[in-house]
């Protein structure tokens, strides 16, 4: 196929970047996109805090009949290359029809650009960071994708891998049935707390929480995740912008937070209700009637996602997790939510995979990250 690629320098061109996986995905099922407010706002600097340190450019691409056949994202993020000594681009927003010249021509437009500013490698799909969708789907494609999470065709991984990519990293997620009985949790989370000193922090209502401990536990949160797989830390602007996006959605039965003797926040597990439905039949719009969807998914559901989940490395190994699971199994029952779905977590998180293995679960989808040098 002979395509031409343009760079995304319009309004009119944005609009098209991001309406574009409506026809891509059209009829099916399984996918649900993103909200289109926050799409805008990605590609915003005023909006977005993660372009104090990264840069961004967008492409479409387009067949000789000047149809739009794929759309892609290229992301360099100066923080965590200086972190890696890296010269890394990354791509995302990556989607296209099931045609090699169309990913080839995308993929080279990212390359170009990448070397243009002295990268040698790149990887993806990726955000601007971790706080943002990553991880190419390769299994679980017959599952309703998690709001929070990427949607492709089993063909996006063929194609890139006739590219020359290679697998980066591994995430799983899982899909866990809530227990009938929490009483063994209970018994487990008194002796833990008993033994490290451990207590809940509490808060009324979700103002307060954010309000209270909101910039604590983001700065947990950098301490904890630093050492993952392409992790940049959130700088304070981020953290309020995030705060802010949260703060609406939280419910204080689904955000669980641990500390020491001390106040000190050792642990955290944010979950919401699922929105994916919600999200899906309001096409990615809030209004006129997509917010009201929402709220009534977060007031009534029988599933939960689970959006993040830390525990501070000299508390890993130590059970810290399970106070936590104990006051969300407990707010689960008391909520009527049947399942619970994990966010992606590492194969190589060997604390969080344990924590979950523990549980009457099935995996639920697998992502990937691809990765090569630029030639």
């Amino acid at each position: 196929m002979n395509v031409v690629i343009k760079e995304v320098n319009t309004r009119k061109r944005l609009y098209t970047f991001i309406h574009y996986p409506e026809k891509l995905y059209k009829g099916n099922k399984y996918w649900v996109p993103a909200l289109i407010g926050d799409e805008y706002d990605a590609f915003n600097p005023k909006k977005n805090a993660a372009y104090d340190f990264c840069i961004s450019k967008q492409w479409l691409a387009y067949d000789e009949n000047n149809n739009v056949v794929g759309r892609v994202a290229g992301i360099i993020n100066r923080k965590s290359n200086e972190i890696r000594n890296s010269k890394t681009v990354r791509f995302g927003w990556l989607d296209f029809i099931d045609d090699a010249d169309v990913l080839k021509s995308l993929i080279d437009a990212v390359e170009q650009w990448g070397k243009s500013y002295g990268m040698d490698t790149i990887i993806g799909p990726f955000g601007f960071t971790d706080m943002d969708k990553e991880g190419l789907l390769v299994e679980g494609f017959d599952k309703l994708t998690p709001f929070t999470t990427l949607y492709n065709y089993p063909y996006y991984e063929t194609r890139l891998k006739e590219l020359g990519f290679e697998v980066g990293a591994q995430w799983d997620q899982k899909l866990i049935r809530v227990p009938d009985s929490v009483e063994r949790l209970d018994r487990m989370s008194n002796l833990i707390t008993e033994k490290y000193g451990l207590h809940l922090l509490h808060a009324k209502n979700t103002r307060t929480l954010v309000k209270k401990y909101g910039m604590a536990l983001f700065h947990m949160y950098n301490e904890t995740f630093a050492p993952l797989y392409e992790f940049t830390p959130l700088t304070d602007r981020q953290i309020k912008s995030y705060l802010n996006i949260y703060a609406p959605i939280l419910d204080v039965d689904f955000v669980c937070v641990v500390a020491d003797a001390e106040d000190k926040i050792v642990g955290f597990a944010f979950c919401v209700p699922s929105l994916a439905k919600a999200v899906k039949k309001s096409k990615g719009h809030l209004l006129p009637f997509g917010i009201f969807r929402i709220f009534h998914a977060l007031r009534k559901n029988d599933t939960l996602e689970a959006l993040m989940i830390g525990i501070l490395p000299e508390y890993q190994g130590k059970g810290a997790f399970v106070p936590m699971f104990q006051y969300l199994l407990a707010s689960l029952k008391k909520r009527n939510i049947k399942w619970l779905i994990t966010n992606p977590q590492l194969d190589d998180n060997v604390e969080v995979q344990n924590m979950f293995n523990k549980y009457d679960h099935t995996q639920y989808m697998l992502r990937r990250s691809y990765i090569k040098k630029i030639q």
